[in-house]
């Protein structure tokens, strides 16, 4: 039984044999190519991505490899269903096993008629000639040659027709009965009727309406066509000869390039040298420079925004983000055709309404005018117009935030979104570890731990030992050159640091541990944290506790999403039950689902989905299969996998997850405009119809009528584009560096916070001459830095956020917890006093000042942590 497939593109004619179950891999289909199933005997339908779009196409339909079917992915297998059983074809080049040579279809030779007839600049031309044709018609009535008019409004409507009829032959080769049918039976029928005026009235307004359309079209697009314009073609290479101009596709990981001042960056790489200075707004959506340092990662698509500065690649060109990026925009614009799924719908009443209400006007009234004057204010209908402008402007709209959408279906499905499926690592958290405590040995300072820890693990490339470096070069600490370095994996490295051998890692003597090291090990069992021990000259020195902190952006949009219509929240993660629900917890989530494997997250993604439309966000590898299980897949772009990207019908090309909160709303507002413009439009020319079926509206009039309809719809559509309500509140540039200033301060302060901690554990430990010490140096760091800090905010910060989040009382309880601090603070000072005025701490002291300290330990996390969600989070 042989069964063909015909892929129809300019390139090539590809046919399929199917020999029952047999299985082939695709190896040739050009993108964008459309696929028409044909068999002698009866139909063969395709099933491809049966998980997302589970409706047969009629028998003989073209199917394109694009909405309908999903994006093709060389190396996958098609599956096809003929209603009986099941079909795996295996499609060829033409040349190849299994090839039969297909005739063209009456689809191909349409496209190519389509093509010759209708140019594809066609609607300015037609603007042009309609316009002349009514103008000519204008002056000849005017000057007395009735004739002479009659036969220039003719030829104005004639020449409207052949293109509208193209039009309604390409509508229904895609399956569609558009509603330009109306606008050909009204040419008709003005024609038929001999009223020329009213036929080039409906001509011009028919060019018009697609003149306008095309350009809201192009206008919305713009930001996406902009990515494609700006990606890179080549690259500046240094090399012991010199600096060469290469093709991107030449460059290797490794290579140094040289990016010049206003150039975009051409691969993923590492800044080398001077510091680079980076506009990544394409990337981002923000509009502020950001500065990279040495050794630091810069995505490709950025612009140089200051002096030439050298990269060393760390990815190729079709590897590199802004390479991804295009390759979605590009697959964007090749499966637009969801945008108009909404006009379709309505179309399917309207346009019978339409000529029921003509048919009745002529059979009741006996005038064939008063049928035309309905069809005439029938046309094209506002819908035509309204649904795709308002979609398409919402892609663009998303576009400037950094939000990349496949197709006008995944954001209007965005909009009418109900549960949100949230993977954990890397989406709800950083996915990456951070040092979250740095604790030491009575006889050693937290600070000198860090540093040693991170002076050993600057040759390591393990993911903990990078999150060490990183947290003291935060802290501005200068790290020692380690030498004699040996790692052993799995355990920890070894290495000579001033003078000392050092450890850092896991260690196997629990068993003779010191009080200080089991309090260490149980916190980081309650917590969740991993513990990477420091030993020095094989003593316990310390310990850096290491977690995936949340995101400080998560709390903030999980808000706005509920605000916004998700009604259900529920985390999906690998990890382990106990910490996957302490986050849930935190978020405020309805369910957590702990310990699965990709299937699993399939399976729970597919039941959500017979409750709801689902939206399901992810970053790893492990997650690409649930993205694609799910109605709409949302990946985090910015540092996933290539995979999830691929998966997914939305890309946050940013590191932020608020993103989503903001592409969740302009869904749902371009969906309502969408809505709106056209149910608005179609009232008014229902009302207009009603009008010329009494014969209260002639048909010229009729058509200058809906002509103001259709260019009002067009303007609300373009709405869309306009700044609506976002998940942060804008914030003055002075204001965004005001949280820069403070955010960089509360990473320095992290060693006064662990000296709190530390201080109170001495006391529990050995109140004596050396928990005095501890405490004394932490009332210095109090005095010297925390406390100032506090009061800069209070008096700069607080006062600058006051307008953007709606008045004082926003910061009220944040200035309460000031307070507080400042309270235990000289509470702390107090006992100070009294121990110097004594002979050292005293017992009545101990319990009182161990409160103290502890307590002041628990309201400063918590502060900061507020302050980092709340209002540092604001900022981009």
């Amino acid at each position: 039984m042989c069964r063909r497939l015909r892929a129809r593109s300019d390139a090539a004619i590809i046919a399929v044999t199917a020999r029952g179950e047999e299985a082939g891999r695709v190896v040739a289909l050009d993108e964008g190519a459309d696929a028409l199933a044909s068999t002698g005997s009866g139909c063969v339908r395709p099933a491809l991505r049966t998980d997302r779009d589970r409706s047969w196409p009629a028998c003989g339909r073209v199917v394109p490899y694009g909405p309908e079917a999903g994006p093709y992915v060389p190396g996958t297998t098609a599956r096809w269903h003929d209603g009986t059983e099941g079909v795996r074809p295996t499609i060829t080049a033409p040349d190849g096993p299994g090839y039969a040579m297909a005739h063209r279809t009456f689809t191909t030779r349409l496209r190519r008629l389509t093509a010759a007839v209708v140019p594809t600049r066609l609607e300015p031309v037609l603007l042009a000639v309609t316009a002349a044709a009514l103008t000519a018609g204008g002056i000849a009535r005017l000057a007395g040659a009735g004739p002479l008019s009659d036969l220039f409004w003719a030829l104005g409507t004639l020449s409207a027709v052949v293109p509208a009829v193209v039009w309604v032959l390409a509508a229904l080769r895609h399956g569609r009965a558009g509603v330009d049918l109306i606008a050909v039976l009204a040419l008709g029928g003005t024609l038929a009727v001999h009223e020329y005026l009213a036929g080039a009235l409906i001509a011009l307004m028919l060019a018009t309406g697609r003149t306008l359309e095309t350009a809201a079209q192009r206008r919305a697009s713009h930001d996406v066509r902009a990515l494609l314009e700006r990606a890179p073609r080549s690259a500046r290479r240094r090399t012991d000869a010199g600096v060469a101009t290469v093709p991107l596709a030449e460059v290797a990981v490794g290579d140094l390039l040289v990016v010049g001042p206003g150039e975009v960056v051409p691969v993923d790489g590492r800044v080398e040298g001077a510091v680079a200075v980076l506009d990544e707004s394409v990337l981002t959506g923000e509009p502020l420079q950001v500065e990279r340092a040495r050794g630091e990662t810069v995505r490709s698509g950025v612009v140089n925004a200051s002096g030439a500065f050298e990269l060393r690649a760390t990815a190729t060109e079709q590897d590199s983000t802004y390479a991804g990026i295009v390759r979605l925009a590009r697959q964007a614009g090749a499966e637009s055709a969801p945008v108009v799924r909404l006009a379709d719908r309505y179309a399917a009443w309207f346009l019978p309404l339409s000529l029921a209400v003509a048919g009745l006007a002529w059979l009741i009234s006996g005038s064939a005018v008063r049928a035309v004057a309905v069809l005439v204010v029938a046309t094209p209908c506002p819908l035509l117009l309204a649904a795709p402008v308002a979609i398409v402007s919402g892609l663009s709209r998303a576009s400037r935030l950094g939000v990349v959408i496949r197709d006008g279906g995944a954001l209007e499905n965005l909009g009418r979104a109900r549960t949100l499926l949230l993977d954990k690592t890397g989406t709800l958290t950083g996915g990456r570890p951070r040092v979250v405590d740095v604790t030491a040995a009575p006889d050693v300072h937290p600070t000198e731990v860090l540093r040693l820890a991170a002076s050993l693990d600057q040759y390591s490339p393990h993911v903990l030992a990078q999150a060490i470096v990183d947290a003291a070069r935060e802290r501005g600490l200068a790290l020692s050159v380690p030498s004699d370095v040996t790692e052993e994996p799995g355990r920890g490295a070894t290495g000579d640091v001033d003078g000392h051998r050092v450890f850092i890692g896991r260690t196997n003597t629990a068993d003779a541990w010191p009080a200080w090291a089991g309090a260490v090990d149980n916190r980081a069992l309650l917590d969740g944290a991993a513990v990477a021990w420091l030993t020095v000259d094989g003593h316990l020195a310390g310990a850096v506790l290491l977690r995936d902190p949340i995101r400080h952006d998560a709390p903030r949009t999980l808000r706005h999403l509920r605000t916004a219509g998700i009604e259900r929240l529920l985390m999906l993660t690998g990890d382990r039950a106990a910490p996957a629900r302490e986050v849930a917890a935190i978020l405020g989530l309805d369910d957590v689902r702990a310990e699965l494997g990709p299937a699993d997250k399939v399976a729970a993604v597919r039941a959500e989905r017979e409750r709801a439309v689902t939206v399901m966000v992810g970053d790893g590898v492990n997650d690409a299969p649930a993205l694609a299980a799910a109605d709409i897949g949302v990946a985090m772009g910015a540092r996933g996998s290539t995979a999830s990207s691929e998966a997914a019908d939305i890309v946050l090309t940013t590191d932020r997850v608020d993103r989503l909160a903001d592409a969740v709303t302009i869904a749902q507002r371009a969906r309502r405009i969408a809505v709106q413009s056209a149910l608005g439009g179609m009232l008014m020319s229902l009302a207009a119809m009603v009008a010329a079926a009494v014969g209260l509206l002639p048909p010229a009039a009729g058509a200058l009528l809906q002509e103001g309809i259709d260019v009002a719809v067009i303007v609300n559509a373009l709405r869309v584009l306009r700044t609506g309500p976002a998940a942060r509140p804008a914030l003055t540039p002075t204001t965004e560096a005001l949280i820069h200033r403070f955010a960089a301060e509360h990473d320095d302060l992290q060693d006064v916070l662990e000296s709190v901690r530390a201080a109170a554990d001495r006391l529990s430990d050995s109140p004596g001459p050396e928990a005095l010490a501890a405490v004394e140096e932490t009332h210095r760091l109090l005095a010297e830095r925390l406390l100032p800090h506090e009061y800069a905010e209070e008096h700069e910060l607080y006062p600058a956020l006051a307008p953007t989040l709606g008045g004082p009382e926003a910061t009220a309880t944040m200035s309460r917890t000031h307070t507080e601090i400042e309270r235990l603070s000289r509470r702390v000072a107090t006992h100070v006093r009294l121990a110097h005025a004594g002979e050292g701490l005293s017992p009545e002291q101990l319990d009182d000042l161990r409160s103290c300290l502890y307590g002041l330990n628990t309201v400063l996390r918590l502060h900061f942590t507020q302050e980092e969600e709340n209002y540092f989070s604001l900022a981009p």
